[in-house]
């Protein structure tokens, strides 16, 4: 069955590449459940595959391993050229460290065929809610993986977000082979942030086990984290609030 562009438009020779949010099926967007209602094949890496399948009974799912996202594309696009409405699956959003970009980039070789992208609530968004308003002002989000971004990059960057006092985000900030990645990130931070300046924690965002914690830049140097833990670090105006993360946005009162 085709699934919809737009309400009430049925499409062939398409992929919806959709962004299914932090994993629970509420937390997934109305637009996203509909495309994946619609479609006749669902594909995505193994561990996002397992977080919808339950939901979406009678459609075929197709997987790939970690870093196999290339051919993971091309699995979806030879699906949707046998006449299947495909859809290829992300956590969070599709657009944010997403499978979106590849999708298109691949998608030159399947001229035939088109490219829609749904957007959905990544880890960044679901976390601050989970915190208070961390992000309320400018911020950057930053992931600490050196897989496809070389480690003197992201050192670069870092040392840019908190030299601009930005609010910062870091995903992947920890995994067996980079386990000193956040204290390493710290270091550089605290170049031009405060010890003290307030941070957040919150492991498996909208998934079993949620949890968060506030702490200082100065603890957050030497705590363990993992790849299912997304890291906040405010900016010199950030405080704790009754318990919550909040960075003013600028109003004044009177």
């Amino acid at each position: 069955m085709p699934w919809p562009s737009e309400i009430g438009v049925l499409i062939l020779g398409k992929i919806v590449v959709v962004g299914i949010g932090p994993g629970a099926y509420e937390q997934m967007t109305m637009r996203a459940a509909e495309a994946l209602k619609a479609c006749d094949v669902i594909v995505g890496y193994t561990v996002y595959v397992d977080l919808v399948k339950e939901h979406f009974p009678g459609r075929e799912f197709l997987t790939t391993p970690m870093r196999k996202e290339v051919d993971r594309c091309r699995l979806a696009f030879e699906e949707a050229k046998k006449g299947k409405s495909v859809a290829m699956i992300c956590s969070g959003d599709a657009g944010v460290y997403g499978m979106s970009g590849l999708m298109y980039e691949i998608g030159r070789e399947y001229p035939e065929i088109q490219v829609e992208v749904i957007p959905g609530v990544t880890a960044a968004i679901g976390g601050a809610a989970v915190l208070g308003a961390p992000l309320i002002h400018d911020f950057a989000l930053i992931s600490l993986s050196d897989l496809l971004t070389p480690w003197e990059k992201i050192e670069k960057r870092l040392l840019a977000a908190s030299e601009a006092d930005f609010v910062i985000c870091l995903y992947n900030p920890s995994s067996r082979k980079r386990h000193d990645y956040l204290q390493k990130a710290c270091d550089l931070m605290m170049r031009y942030k405060g010890p003290e300046t307030v941070c957040g924690l919150v492991w498996n965002i909208g998934r079993e086990g949620e949890e968060a914690r506030l702490l200082s830049l100065k603890e957050l140097r030497d705590t363990q984290v993992d790849m299912f833990t997304t890291v906040f670090i405010g900016n010199s105006q950030t405080m704790e609030i009754d318990g919550k993360m909040v960075t003013p946005r600028g109003y004044r009162y009177e």
